[in-house]
């Protein structure tokens, strides 16, 4: 088969087969065949038969009777640390365009793994059994929630908030490799985790996701608050549990993921305020994160949607071909998430400003998802993506500057103390003061009645509405009394 296969060119595939025959039980066939469908590769096939164990082929080439100029693999071109590696890059693989992926197919499961995971090997596969970069992106939103929440700040608080949230997002993801390892081997953007490639065993990876749970449990406890340390054991399960056994049975883990991503910020702020769960601004916080991941992982499922129905996960463009529902999702999320800073800004908990700046911030965002909607390129998918990584932080920071919180703070601070949040505090009005200065709106000043204090047009229309509508309810109840006068008459 593999030699017939030097003459069909416009085939990519690999084989990768080994088995033991039944004349030499110890003996190990391998049988290797490589085409390029631009012919990048000639074609090296045969057979070995050896008495040798697989991993003892390691400096033997597997084809004696290669072609000339044809590249000859070894077994240490097949396997390394138990999974397959990819072709030399001089050689070109097949790509396709659209898809964005390389649709090599090889049984990795077929291949044993002789790895011996050394401490060194496991201190460097924690990061990546952790998500490091994922886990910092929950801390992040996490400590933005503290920090919404106003001063004065207390640095241990903040701390243990931070560390705990961090142990219990390492256990949540460590706990879901070790689930969904036999998944992972399937998927390229996956096949090269530690526990695909065996430099770290279920066992070990288990050992290390209950140290992380536990020990991000009770320090959350000690430091925090029970509330906080609740949401945050309770967000393992959800990650690990639900969200991670849903994800091979319907689209809806999508939505449970998003949960999950909404609890670190509140978590912030109910450590910050000592377990307030029903406050408004934490109902805008988690209201953030959860509208923000649609557009965010709508738009990087997309471009992985190959590499996911691989792993058999039932995401979205998985079972969207056109991009039909896909494209509406990211738009719909995307005009959902532009109507918070409004919200925010009309229920107090935010300055006016708030809503005038998230304009801007949300225009754009508005603008890449329409483009997606024309053209679902995995292009524009990746513009939306790569906005969603810097829209959250801005969007957040914004929050924060121009909470209530911090604004009624600055009004109680004693301006002769002078300590770090005294710092931060001159500098968050300092930037509003500038931005207020620069600003478009601010050009058209309105003053109040007594003419000494210039008022922004959107705030000025704010306390106009609401002193309209006090005067309706006077001129409502003197109708009212008038009425009540004639009848008693």
């Amino acid at each position: 088969a593999a030699v017939g296969l030097r003459h069909r060119p416009s085939l990519t595939m690999t084989v990768l087969h080994f088995a033991r025959s039944s004349a030499f039980p110890t003996a190990h066939v391998g049988i290797l065949s490589v085409v390029s469908r631009r012919g990048g590769y000639q074609v090296c096939s045969g057979i070995r038969r050896c008495c040798r164990p697989l991993g003892s082929f390691a400096a033997t080439p597997l084809c004696g009777d290669a072609p000339k100029g044809s590249v000859t693999p070894t077994a240490t071109d097949i396997t390394k640390n138990g999974a397959p590696t990819s072709p030399p890059s001089s050689a070109p693989l097949s790509t396709d365009a659209h898809l964005g992926s390389i649709d090599v197919l090889a049984p990795e499961a077929s291949i044993p793994n002789t790895t011996t995971s050394t401490a060194s090997d496991f201190a460097k596969a924690v990061p990546e059994l952790s998500k490091a970069k994922l886990s910092a992106l929950v801390v992040s939103t996490s400590t933005a929630g503290f920090l919404a929440a106003g001063g004065p700040i207390s640095y241990p608080t903040l701390a243990a908030c931070a560390v705990g949230t961090a142990l219990c997002s390492s256990s949540a993801s460590t706990f879901n490799q070790i689930f969904e390892v036999e998944r992972d081997r399937r998927m390229k953007r996956t096949r090269n985790r530690p526990l695909v490639k065996g430099v770290v065993s279920p066992g070990s990876a288990a050992a290390l996701a209950t140290a992380s749970g536990v020990g991000g449990g009770v320090i959350l406890l000690a430091g925090t608050d029970p509330v906080t340390a609740a949401l945050g054991v309770a967000n393992i399960g959800l990650y690990a549990g639900a969200y991670t056994a849903l994800k091979t049975k319907s689209e809806i883990n999508t939505w449970v993921g998003a949960v999950v991503g909404a609890v670190p910020p509140v978590m912030g702020w109910t450590a910050a305020t000592g377990g307030s769960l029903l406050d408004l601004e934490a109902a805008f916080l988690g209201g953030t994160l959860f509208l923000w991941q649609f557009p965010h992982f709508f738009a990087l499922s997309w471009m992985h949607r190959v590499d996911y129905a691989r792993g058999g996960f039932q995401m979205v463009p998985v079972n969207d071909p056109d991009g039909d529902r896909t494209a509406d999702l990211i738009s719909r999320y995307t005009w959902y998430l532009s109507a918070i800073p409004l919200a925010s800004s009309a229920l107090s908990v935010t300055s006016s400003m708030f809503a005038v700046e998230g304009v801007a911030l949300n225009a754009y965002a508005l603008y890449v998802a329409k483009r997606f909607d024309r053209d679902r390129s995995n292009a524009n998918a990746r513009k939306v993506f790569l906005t969603s990584l810097w829209y959250l932080p801005c969007l957040m920071t914004l929050f924060i500057l121009h909470s209530r919180k911090w604004r009624e703070e600055e009004e109680a601070t004693d301006e002769s103390k002078v300590d770090i949040q005294a710092w931060l505090r001159k500098g968050a009005s300092d930037l509003r003061h500038f931005g207020r200065k620069h600003c478009v709106h601010e050009v058209v000043v309105a003053r109040d009645e007594v003419g000494s204090e210039d008022k922004c047009p959107i705030a000025l229309g704010k306390s106009k509405a609401k002193e309209a509508s006090s005067k309706g309810a006077d001129v409502a109840s003197v109708v009212v009394a008038n009425t009540n006068l004639e009848v008693k008459k």
